[in-house]
């Protein structure tokens, strides 16, 4: 890929906790990075700012093309805005 094109948005899942040892949430970050540490770091950093004290990460990948429900449609143009977009959810235990 050159600079010239567009990145894909990238998905990262995983779960999250507002306190350790607290009610486990499930997530999903989308952003735009030029690789996957940096996509990983951004995540981690928006994830602390957003006031989560734990975050397992699972997987990271390359959207394949644009969600069709939301909130993940909302998410993933504010990706492609330059946003982090955090989407959580109930996580089974």
């Amino acid at each position: 890929m050159n600079d010239n094109e567009e990145r894909p948005v990238t998905i990262i899942t995983g779960r999250v906790w507002k306190r350790k040892g607290g009610k486990v949430e499930g997530v999903h970050v989308m952003l735009v990075a030029p690789d996957d540490d940096s996509a990983v770091r951004r995540a981690l950093e928006s994830l602390a700012a957003e006031g989560y004290a734990e975050a397992e990460l699972d997987q990271i990948g390359d959207m394949d093309g644009v969600p069709d429900d939301e909130p993940h449609l909302s998410a993933y143009q504010g990706a492609l805005e330059g946003e982090v977009s955090i989407v959580t959810f109930d996580a089974p235990n």
